[in-house]
């Protein structure tokens, strides 16, 4: 099967081997599938995975192994990336999310997405709606990361949010948080950066003209290690910072503001698959206008360049 594969380099390959599914798996052939900052990241050498990457995808179950997970046959499914061991106390108690040996789709241990084909556990699997099209259905994984920013920050006293980062998560997390009642304003460094999320009808603003100590609530979605720094500089004192980037980079942070400024930091990372595929049903977010391209498997490294170009937002792979 074709595959882009991670190994000393990004590959595409056209002969690595069909997934072989145990007995909780289901086989699972794409149809269509996502490049978010994460993938990027990773062809740069963050988390020193190797293999298949790719971890946002739609595709139509075609093979399991127990006659008892039958019922998924043919269907269109969704799948959440984090694969516990199941016996572990976090696992038992949590989830896999947090699971210290659990594998991440296209991320950690577990071959990804950029494929033919991909193998899941069932209990990963999640039925698409009739009336979600792909190309909806492929920005699951993302929206339910932007919902869980949202589910952090839902018990605490409703305050203006910045969101550092207008790109391809950014965009959705002030949505998401918008259509919850908050008084978003999204952050760019151009204002080439802010024109759709003027055009989604979300407060713009640049990150330099920000007053430090401005904010109630910043959400760090930039993707880059100075975004960080920025959230602190511009978040009120006993004020929230929430990281949502992962890069490769590192960089020098100045932590006296969290202390003096006595800030909470919170991380947000994978969110609740069947709240986004909800929110996708209700059709309010216009994400048809985030789909920058569309490129097919065996152009591939193309299409992870072309992402990975300032400004970009969502490319997608198909077979």
């Amino acid at each position: 099967m074709q595959a882009l594969e991670l190994n000393k380099g990004l590959n595409y390959r056209q002969d690595k081997p069909i997934p072989e599914v145990s007995a909780d798996e289901a086989l699972i052939r794409l149809k269509l599938a996502g490049i978010c900052a994460t993938d990027l990241e990773l062809v740069k050498g963050y988390a020193q995975f190797t293999g298949t990457i790719g971890h946002e995808f739609v595709g139509v179950v075609e093979a399991v192994s127990q006659e008892t997970h039958r019922h998924w046959l043919n269907k269109r499914v969704v799948g959440s990336i984090n694969i516990g061991c199941g016996i572990c106390d976090v696992c038992r108690r949590d989830g896999p999310e947090h699971c210290l040996n659990r594998r991440v789709l296209g991320i950690r241990g577990h071959d990804g997405a950029f494929a033919d084909y991909v193998s899941l556990p069932v209990g990963n699997l999640y039925l698409v709606p009739e009336d979600v099209p792909d190309e909806m259905a492929v920005f699951t994984e993302p929206l339910a990361a932007a919902i869980r920013v949202f589910k952090q920050l839902e018990h605490w006293p409703v305050k203006p949010v910045a969101v550092i980062g207008p790109g391809r998560l950014g965009l959705l997390i002030a949505k998401v948080l918008a259509l919850a009642g908050y008084d978003v304003e999204v952050l760019g460094r151009s204002a080439m950066s802010l024109a759709l999320p003027k055009q989604w009808q979300l407060k713009t603003a640049l990150v330099q003209d920000v007053s430090a100590n401005y904010y109630d609530y910043v959400v760090d979605a930039s993707g880059q290690a100075g975004g960080f720094s920025q959230a602190l500089r511009m978040t009120k004192p006993g004020g929230t910072v929430v990281l949502k980037s992962t890069f490769s980079a590192s960089e020098p942070v100045d932590l006296t503001k969290v202390v003096v400024g006595e800030l909470n930091i919170v991380g947000s990372r994978c969110g609740p698959f069947d709240e986004a595929l909800a929110v996708l049903r209700q059709g309010n977010i216009p994400l048809e206008t985030m789909v920058d391209g569309r490129y097919s498997l065996r152009d591939g490294l193309a299409a992870l360049q072309h992402a990975a170009q300032p400004g970009v937002r969502k490319i997608l792979l198909q077979p």
